[in-house]
């Protein structure tokens, strides 16, 4: 499993009962997790002192309960990177701690590269991976159907200081863009994607992982360069395991360009039981 286990600002302290407790920075959140099948030991100390209790409806979605004021945001930091964090709508927060396993992965691969490293992002949400991407030094497009999310991200990467670093971002729906940057004959030297399992695009447009995901994969072989870098996969997707996106990337990526091809879970360190939550799969090919 690839772990993201150098975080400061974020810390995962302890799970049980369908439910996590996180510290984001200054504040205690307690959410829930559908992972987290094993019991609570026992809920004393922090599991009473939490900022924030996400608590989920029997009819399908839920609401937060404040037990302090919270600011309406706040920042945390991951290294030298800034994101602002935001009690959202169905539990969301607007970061994903364990991708910091995969950003670590890519912006050493950036970092290293003797030539110029063209990003594409697709469904890139408040923009962590854009972030990291930019200051390993890639030029990176953004995009994601989602108005909103592609305004979070934009602050966020002025938050780390990067507002002059050369980032396009495009609200739009994904494979519709991928399509008119084969037109005009755009490519890049690395993609990340992190679909959802289920979504829609800004008119409507359905999208079903099972369905989409490699004919999407294919699309996107056509805007690499032909010495490509790097290709990451992240699927949030219950029961989709590593393999499945290992064997995509073998299939598509890995048939025209040989390379690297790995797949694992990635997951967070639980402080309290020394336990590893897992949190979704991502298959990685490079060069």
């Amino acid at each position: 499993m690839w772990i993201a286990d150098d975080w400061k600002d974020y810390e995962l302290i302890d799970t049980g009962d369908g439910e996590k407790l996180e510290r984001w920075g200054a504040y205690i959140l307690r959410r829930p997790d559908p992972q987290v099948i094993w019991p609570l030991k026992l809920e004393k100390g922090a599991w009473n002192k939490v900022h924030g209790h996400y608590h989920r409806s029997s009819s399908g979605g839920g609401k937060w309960e404040f037990f302090s004021k919270l600011p309406e945001r706040w920042s945390i930091t991951y290294g030298d990177l800034s994101f602002y964090i935001k009690p959202m709508g169905f539990k969301h927060t607007g970061l994903f701690p364990e991708q910091a396993v995969n950003w670590k992965w890519f912006m050493n691969k950036i970092q290293s590269s003797p030539k110029p490293v063209r990003v594409l992002n697709l469904f890139a949400y408040t923009g962590g991976a854009t972030v990291a991407a930019a200051y390993a030094g890639a030029e990176v497009c953004h995009v994601d159907a989602a108005k909103g999310m592609v305004g979070w991200a934009k602050e966020n990467l002025a938050l780390s200081n990067l507002a002059d670093r050369p980032v396009r971002f495009i609200v739009d729906d994904v494979l519709k863009f991928v399509q008119r940057e084969i037109r005009r004959g755009r490519q890049y030297e690395a993609i990340i994607m992190d679909p959802p399992s289920y979504g829609r695009g800004p008119n409507g447009e359905v999208w079903k992982i099972e369905d989409e995901l490699f004919s999407l994969v294919q699309e996107c072989m056509k805007v690499l360069s032909s010495k490509p870098l790097f290709f990451l996969i992240n699927s949030y997707t219950t029961g989709l395991a590593p393999t499945v996106l290992k064997n995509i990337l073998t299939l598509s990526v890995g048939e025209k360009y040989g390379g690297k091809i790995t797949s694992d879970e990635i997951g967070l360190p639980i402080s309290q039981s020394g336990l590893i939550l897992p949190c979704g799969a991502s298959g990685r090919w490079e060069a």
